[in-house]
Formats: structure tokens, sequence, C-alpha cells
């Protein structure tokens, strides 16, 4: 199993007129923790990208417990429960500065080939910089 947190502030613009982090603005957050968790392997995005592969979200589960509030600080828990294959999947969980849950959610991303627009086995340096995690 592999986990990361990252945290990041709700900004106003993405609230609604009551303070609370407007529903769809989740998703930018769970996004957040997943770039920060490649990043802390030393991959990116635009490195998968470069190297021919891209990683679109197929599924994405979310739950709202309590609200997020304007200018609170979240804290974003991401964790891989399984190595990935041709699918990765993400679980999240959000707290609040009170360290309450306040959102739970998944996503299913899959890797494609982007000369065939195919699904394809995650990339071997990935694999291996996992590797640790899973034994």
């Amino acid at each position: 199993m592999f986990e990361h947190s990252t945290k990041l502030r709700v900004r106003y613009g993405e609230t609604d007129q009551m303070g609370y982090m407007y529903y769809g603005n989740y998703a930018g957050f769970y996004e957040v923790g997943r770039v920060e968790m490649l990043r802390s392997l030393g991959l990116t995005y635009s490195g998968m990208e470069e190297s021919g592969i891209m990683m679109p979200v197929l599924e994405l589960n979310c739950k709202y417990l309590k609200p997020a509030l304007y200018d609170e600080e979240i804290t974003i828990k991401v964790i891989m429960n399984e190595m990935p294959r041709i699918k990765i999947h993400f679980k999240y969980e959000l707290y609040n500065e009170k360290q309450e849950l306040i959102n739970i959610g998944e996503t299913s991303l899959v890797f494609i080939n982007m000369k065939t627009s195919r699904p394809c086995l995650a990339p071997q340096e990935f694999r291996d910089k996992l590797k640790l995690f899973f034994e």
C-alpha cells in the first residue's frame, strides 16, 4: 500500500454563497492529491505524456460527510491499495483543520498508449518506483 498526503486551502472562488466548497471542486482536490503523490515518486503527468502514455479518468465516486469551508486548509490523503496494471485505482480522504474526515472518494484511471489509443500496462519506470510499497 502507498499513501501520500498534501494540503490545499479552499479559495474564495471555489465556494458557494454559504462559504462551502462547491461540490464539483472536490474532483479538483483529488487531482491535486494524485499529482502530488506522483511527484513524490519523482514522476509527473507531463513526463508520462512525453513518453507516450496518458491517464484519463474512467470512474469517479465522491461522498460528502461535512463541508469544506472557505479559507480552510484541507489535508488530501491519497491511498493506493494495489499495484497498477492497465488501470490504477486511488482512494481519497479529505480532512479539515480539526482533522475531521469530511469527504471520501475514489477514482480509477487507465493507462493509454497515445500512438494506438489503446489501453496498455503502466510504464515500467512507474511500476519499479511502486514495487517497494507492494512487496
